[in-house]
């Protein structure tokens, strides 16, 4: 087998960190020697062992000598967890492969110079691309403190959200929305606006087996969000967090129940939804995925805190000149001012596709 093999294989380990280890990365590791696989492990979740730490007490015979591939460049420094570089060079590997560099200043190469200064072999780049594209979400925090931004959104092939009458159930099938749960797993919030509580009483939760619940946050300048609502009626249970702009007399209400109100700056009465990054980057938040309604969804793209397009597509059409589309508002005045995807991805879902894109703004490459 080659390097590139034995890093599918972190690769494919560290994925079932999904949902657990934020604000940390993803990262899987297998250790190797004489050909054979002695050891794997993965970062389980925050503030657990590392994936380098688990691989190597799963090791059936001393991986002194041996070859540790690891997805993302081992730490140096000591923050939950002790140094992987120690623990490396501890058990006297004799090389190490890594899939990408870390982003976080207190590695950043520092962590593969530490093992080449104590005499380690060390090769980089392995997959990089692929195990960037895996932590796409660590690496726009760790540079910009501010959340990777996901807009998803379901529709018809002639662009349709729902019927003229309103009716949106469902626009795609089974296996596509299993995988927007999965998607919400592995988020860390959940956000829209008051259009849709008010159209469509969303729960907004996570409904896998063993998921875990998103912060669900619902963009409300003016504080209208009913106390009656799911969203409000399960507070308790799943965090909730109402942007608004200045407190009323439905406050204290909405306190009592559990929701938390998050006073922001505004732009044209509405939610300055940049300002409103820049808070949820405060408290941790490191990524959202944004579903709804169209007027939120121009207004966060007009914004410029859109890094990924999901649209998950059924191969139907419904029709209708006053059926809503998933993107609304104003609009751009031009197609010249059209904002443009890269990287595009398609796959199909059942009888559905999903169509991935990052927007030219995300610095994710």
């Amino acid at each position: 087998m080659t390097d590139e093999d034995y890093m599918r294989r972190a690769l494919m380990l560290a994925r079932r960190g999904e949902g657990r280890v934020s604000p940390n990365p993803m990262v899987g590791c297998v250790i190797v020697k004489e050909g054979r696989v002695i050891g794997e492990g993965w970062h389980e979740k925050c503030g657990g062992p590392h994936a380098e730490r688990a691989a190597l007490a799963a090791c059936a015979e001393s991986p002194q000598g041996g070859t540790l591939y690891v997805t993302l460049e081992p730490c140096c420094h000591w923050g939950r967890t002790p140094p992987c570089t120690d623990a490396i060079m501890e058990k006297r590997l004799a090389r190490v492969v890594v899939g990408c560099l870390d982003a976080n200043p207190l590695v950043a190469g520092n962590g593969v110079q530490t093992l080449r200064t104590a005499g380690v072999a060390v090769a980089t780049g392995v997959l990089e691309a692929d195990c960037k594209k895996l932590n796409e979400v660590f690496f726009h925090f760790i540079q910009n403190q501010t959340p990777f931004v996901t807009l998803k959104y379901a529709m018809t092939l002639d662009g349709k959200l729902a019927a003229h009458t309103g009716d949106s159930k469902w626009v795609t099938g089974e296996t596509a929305r299993a995988h927007v749960h999965r998607t919400r797993n592995r988020l860390s919030a959940i956000m829209v606006g008051l259009g849709t509580v008010l159209q469509d009483d969303p729960l907004l939760t996570c409904r896998m087996e063993g998921g875990r619940d998103p912060v669900r946050i619902v963009c409300d300048s003016r504080l209208r969000i009913p106390p009656d609502c799911r969203l409000v009626r399960s507070a308790r249970v799943s965090p909730l967090l109402i942007a608004a702009a200045e407190r009323n007399a439905r406050a204290e209400a909405l306190e009592r129940a559990g929701a938390e109100i998050l006073l922001c700056n505004t732009v044209n009465g509405r939610i300055d939804l940049a300002d409103l990054m820049r808070r949820l980057g405060a408290r941790g938040i490191d990524s959202v995925l944004l579903e709804g309604g169209a007027a939120l969804h121009f207004a966060a793209l007009e914004a410029g805190i859109v890094h990924k397009v999901q649209a998950y597509i059924a191969p139907k059409l419904i029709g209708g000149a006053g059926a809503k589309s998933p993107v609304g508002g104003q609009g751009f005045a031009k197609m010249a001012d059209a904002l443009p995807l890269r990287h595009m991805t398609v796959s199909p879902l059942g009888e559905n596709f999903l169509l991935e894109g990052e927007l030219a703004c995300s610095p994710v490459s």
